[in-house]
């Protein structure tokens, strides 16, 4: 999907009904507002959840123009530190599709994702990310990111959260099986 696709005016991604389970969060369930463009949908989630309790963030995840999830912002409703928008959405496209492996797929966010939640991008193997706000617009809502992005700069041993390297040698063992498995499946 082109820049041009999601902007004002621009096309309407068609939206793949999907089973929802019933203890699947509301968070997760696509919504049914005017507009099928990703990136407004990812605004209006956002906008939701902000008046909700929830964090100012929402995301969307297309596939070939369908839009397969989305989710919003539930850390402080769910009390998961995890529950991102992006995580929620991508957790939920990987549901539809079945799994883990999001080759494909582009994600539209109402910010610019969040360290865990671009490694989650990275893991999922999304080809695309779109956002609306970026992380300067966050840190001016109170949200921190940078913090997170001069930590992970940082040697482990050089972080505000202590860390240590223990018992290596029994840790590798985990690696032998994980090689030695044939039916292993790699991501």
């Amino acid at each position: 999907m082109e820049h041009g696709a999601h902007g004002e005016g621009g096309g309407k991604g068609r939206r793949r009904e999907r089973a929802v389970e019933p203890a699947a969060a509301q968070n997760e369930r696509p919504v049914a507002e005017e507009s099928q463009d990703p990136m407004e949908l990812a605004i209006q989630l956002a906008k939701r959840s902000a008046r909700q309790g929830g964090g100012p963030f929402g995301a969307v995840v297309v596939q070939d123009g369908v839009i397969l999830a989305s989710g919003a912002n539930a850390v402080a409703v769910s009390s998961d530190p995890t529950a991102h928008a992006e995580i929620v959405a991508i957790r939920a496209a990987a549901r539809v599709l079945g799994t883990h492996d999001l080759s494909g797929c582009e994600i539209f966010s109402s910010c610019e994702p969040c360290p865990m939640c671009l490694g989650a991008i990275y893991w999922a193997r999304i080809k695309r990310v779109w956002y609306a706000c970026d992380r300067e617009d966050a840190a001016a809502a109170g949200f921190e990111d940078e913090f997170f992005y001069d930590e992970l700069a940082r040697k482990p041993s050089k972080r505000r959260i202590p860390m240590q390297r223990v018992l290596r040698k029994k840790g590798l063992k985990a690696f032998q099986i994980w090689l030695a498995n044939p039916d292993r499946q790699t991501y």
